[in-house]
């Protein structure tokens, strides 16, 4: 019995480009959270306004920084996909 892997591993030749655009994802996210860290730490009466149905600033956007992790995790994966279908693929000659 041969333990060894599924697939054969190869070159990857996107590798700089999923880096790339996890660089500037990792960038976006930080610039979204540093505003809720700057809020919390420089308004913070601004955090217990009320906003939707009784939540405050601080739930909704907490929520949303979760929501927009989880989002842009699926747009990598999807993006990153596309990239190893395109620059993996075998020439045809």
């Amino acid at each position: 019995m041969l333990h060894e892997p599924a697939v054969q591993l190869g070159e990857d030749n996107s590798t700089q480009k999923k880096a790339r655009l996890g660089v500037w994802m990792f960038i976006i996210y930080t610039i979204v959270y540093t505003g809720f860290v700057l809020i919390g730490t420089f308004f913070p009466k601004l955090m217990g306004l009320q906003l939707l149905g009784g939540l405050n600033v601080a739930y909704v956007y907490g929520m949303a920084l979760i929501v927009l992790a989880a989002v842009m995790g699926m747009i990598y994966n999807f993006l990153c996909s596309r990239l190893e279908d395109k620059l993996n693929t075998p020439e045809q000659t």
